[in-house]
């Protein structure tokens, strides 16, 4: 029963976070979601490693966060802007932020970068 336990909080957690953002992409609202999902990636945005794979919550999180991207202009100039404020928080760590999506093999509409204007997105 423990281990069964142990196993599905952080699915759990992951399902809580997608549906937090699902919400928060319909009313237009902060970036906390999507924080929530790259907090799975804490280990390689603060130290740099492991690299992330897919199938590692990380790269899971990253998924989810991409079919959100896939929906319409908005939601994807939305990302954009929520991860260029992650950028701007983590200013040290800018270069394992934009790395994510690459490392996952995801498509995520944009190019994860400071210097990225999201306006333009299209």
């Amino acid at each position: 029963m423990g281990k069964t336990l142990k196993l599905m909080m952080p699915l759990c957690l992951w399902l809580s976070a997608a549906a937090a953002l699902a919400i928060a992409v319909e009313a237009g609202m902060d970036c906390g979601a999507v924080g929530t999902l790259i907090a799975t990636c804490t280990e390689y945005v603060n130290y740099g490693y492991p690299d992330p794979i897919p199938g590692s919550r990380c790269c899971d999180s990253m998924n989810v966060l991409s079919m959100y991207s896939s929906d319409s202009t908005a939601s994807k100039r939305w990302l954009c802007h929520c991860f260029i404020h992650l950028i701007t928080l983590y200013n040290p760590n800018a270069t394992a932020i934009a790395t994510l999506s690459g490392f996952c093999g995801v498509v995520l509409g944009f190019t994860v970068d400071p210097n990225t204007d999201c306006n333009f997105i299209q």
